[in-house]
């Protein structure tokens, strides 16, 4: 995640893991957090169940959530792990681009209910 990365005006965003938080952050320009991808372990080692996502209100309209997602999508390819979409930016993310994901390298399943009651 070290690439430079942009909101959907041209400003610079970071994105982050923030492991202890169990969260992909997404900070705009100064440092202020945005947004988060939450996520929890699967069931299985190596799995992370991505169950909410959410960007302040005062940064809508930036297009954050989409970089959130995709750099979270990456970043959890580039370590092994395997997505398992609750989140619904996350399902429609991989219901569109999925078969590229898997052909880039990336693992992910759908959801099932030992899934979802791990999350709540």
């Amino acid at each position: 995640m070290s690439h430079a990365l942009q909101d959907s005006g041209g400003a610079p965003v970071t994105v982050e893991l923030d492991e202890a938080g169990k969260a992909y952050v997404i900070k705009v320009e100064g440092g202020e957090v945005a947004g988060r991808a939450h996520f929890v372990a699967g069931p299985t080692e190596g799995e992370r169940i991505f169950y909410h996502t959410e960007v302040d209100a005062a940064f809508g309209g930036r297009g954050l959530s989409k970089v959130l997602v995709a750099e979270a999508l990456a970043d959890s390819r580039e370590r092994g792990v395997t997505v398992v979409p609750l989140c619904p930016l996350f399902v429609r993310k991989l219901a569109q681009t999925g078969d590229d994901y898997v052909a880039e390298g990336g693992k992910y399943r759908k959801a099932t209910t030992t899934d979802i009651g791990l999350v709540s």
